[in-house]
């Protein structure tokens, strides 16, 4: 029986690659359990610099199988009190959601917890935890109107309409869009620069980046120099005090 996740590493890439194609990469408490330990994987791996989460087939990930709601553990897939947002948050290093297909609701949330999204011209993305009745617990809320602002994440939200590729780089859900045919060409090419990048410095910079969010522009300011001035003192030899 094959996996319902792949994991390969490339270059230093962990390339993850949701793979039940013959229910649109629906979410299942076996998926879940090997997603959670791919990104545990990508997290540990010294020889991985960056990852990437992808569908196999015409999705990325539909969201939850509606199956598996009654008969699987999805809120604690491994028994060991951890959930999706638990591990992806644990993991410091870069993550690319390279959507190749159509990302649905639960999909949507793991897009939406990556750092940044690459698109094929044939991706679409849709929230319908409203219409089917189930509450979002991965970030929707949150993630959403931070990536697209609250009025939009609101008509996405509540009304359950399918955004295009297009429409998701006009409101700033995606990166870039790409012919579907160069997407993993193109996202491989984007993590192989990460991948050049000075780790150590790569890392602080995601944090500084990611402090925002809890923190005031004044407070992230002085929080960057901070950290800064640790750094050079500590690289260059001198005091940071």
């Amino acid at each position: 029986m094959e996996k319902p996740v792949l994991f390969e590493i490339e270059n230093g890439i962990g390339i993850i690659t949701l793979n039940r194609p013959h229910r649109s990469n629906a979410i299942n408490q076996d998926l879940l359990i090997h997603l959670f330990d791919c990104i545990e994987e990508v997290a540990g791996n010294n020889e991985i610099m960056v990852g990437i989460i992808t569908g196999n087939g015409n999705s990325f990930c539909s969201g939850i199988d509606l199956a598996a709601v009654e008969t699987d553990n999805l809120l604690n897939p491994r028994g060991d009190g951890t959930d999706f947002m638990d591990v992806i948050h644990a993991c410091k290093k870069l993550i690319i959601g390279v959507i190749n297909g159509h990302t649905i609701t639960g999909g949507l949330e793991i897009a939406l917890n990556c750092d940044f999204l690459i698109a094929s011209e044939r991706a679409s993305f849709r929230d319908t935890h409203a219409r089917i009745g189930i509450c979002p617990g991965w970030g929707m809320t949150q993630l959403l109107q931070q990536a697209v602002g609250l009025r939009m994440a609101k008509q996405i939200s509540f009304t359950g309409e399918p955004i295009s590729a297009q429409s998701a780089l006009r409101c700033g859900l995606v990166n870039e869009v790409v012919p579907h045919e160069q997407l993993m060409e193109r996202s491989r090419h984007i993590a192989m620069d990460i991948c050049a990048a000075n780790q150590d410095v790569l890392a602080v910079q995601k944090d500084l980046m990611e402090f925002r969010s809890n923190a005031t522009l004044d407070e992230a300011l002085a929080h960057e120099r901070k950290r800064c001035m640790e750094i050079t003192g500590k690289s260059w030899g001198g005091s940071s005090s």
